[in-house]
């Protein structure tokens, strides 16, 4: 069952009553409103965002979300997420993992960063191909990516994909502190971010030791690697709300709620397809069974076959889909 994500941008009082959820609104009592208090059962939940300055939560439902390995993530007052809370045992056999994680040898983790780094390329290529822009160079990237991509080919592609994937009406340079799109890409990011260090966590893995990313300051890195195939996901959301003419100066209620979506994406597998937050979950598990030698290869969402057989395609624009699904739900975002 996929988990459901609460965004919470209006003061909210959040306690725990008998494995519930408690939700007060108190600008809603003060309006009258019958409904001012709900409540979500705690297992449902997967993502707790909270989006407001005058948000009071009880350390008893904190310690109940993260038992039941739910993401707590934290805004600041320019609603960008500032911080994440994580369980620390999210796994049966925690410390085993950890042990075959700290012991894995450096080619391991190269060929990891190879697979790692071949698919997000291709999905960087389905993008654009969706798009009707050029991408044969793109397929040859991925192709040609060695054990731990000296060669550097995961910024060849960026550079490429940058450059070219949005409209010629917004002049685009990708950059943390960059002008928009960049802060819903930042925003989707950091979504999609927690989602998968809460996989990885589940997973039995310590999401500061990565394959690839090793800035001492990071305590997410491994989270930061294994999002990398899944970034075209939140690539292709905003480029949506960009086609559909939708203000995007300013993070607004409308585009956060699409981007808070991504939990709920359709993400396809080589012989499945599940919603983002499932599939996540599913490439996390493959990661642990790479660290453990059960594997060889991490288990990633392609979004488009470029080999089909028998003269079977796969279509972007087809397959993506992050209508709501009822796993995302917002309580009572100030009118924009």
């Amino acid at each position: 069952m996929i988990k459901r994500t609460l965004h919470f941008s209006n003061p909210a009082y959040l306690s725990l009553t008998q494995g519930q959820l408690i939700i007060d609104l108190p600008h809603l009592k003060i309006l009258g409103e019958q409904e001012s208090r709900k409540s979500v059962p705690i297992e449902d939940i997967g993502i707790l965002v909270l989006d407001h300055q005058q948000i009071t939560i009880t350390h008893g439902c904190i310690a109940a979300l993260l038992d039941n390995n739910a993401a707590i993530i934290t805004c600041n007052d320019t609603h960008h997420p500032t911080g994440m809370m994580l369980p620390i045992d999210g796994h049966d056999t925690q410390s085993e993992r950890f042990r075959h994680q700290i012991d894995a040898s450096q080619p391991l983790k190269k060929q990891l960063w190879q697979q790692t780094i071949q698919t997000k390329i291709l999905n960087q290529a389905a993008v654009l191909a969706d798009r009707g822009i050029a991408h044969d160079n793109m397929l040859y990237w991925a192709k040609s990516v060695r054990s731990g991509d000296p060669d550097n080919y995961e910024g060849r592609a960026a550079a490429y994909y940058w450059k070219n994937v949005f409209p010629k009406k917004v002049e685009f340079f990708r950059g943390r502190e960059g002008d928009p799109p960049n802060n819903l890409l930042n925003y989707g990011y950091a979504i999609l971010r927690a989602i998968v260090a809460r996989g990885l966590v589940c997973s039995g893995l310590i999401p500061t030791l990565g394959i690839h990313h090793r800035n001492k300051y990071n305590a997410y890195c491994l989270a930061d690697d294994i999002m990398e195939p899944y970034r075209p996901y939140v690539d292709l959301i905003v480029l949506k709300i960009i086609d559909n003419g939708e203000n995007f100066l300013e993070l607004g209620n409308s585009i956060k709620s699409q981007l808070l979506a991504i939990a709920s994406v359709d993400v396809r597998f080589e012989k499945s397809r599940s919603p983002l937050m499932v599939g996540v979950q599913n490439t996390t598990a493959s990661l642990a069974r790479c660290y453990e030698g059960k594997n060889r290869k991490i288990n990633y969402p392609v979004m488009k076959n470029f080999n089909p057989k028998k003269g079977v395609t796969s279509n972007v624009d087809e397959d993506f889909k992050y209508e709501d699904t009822g796993s995302t739900i917002e309580y009572n975002l100030e009118n924009e």
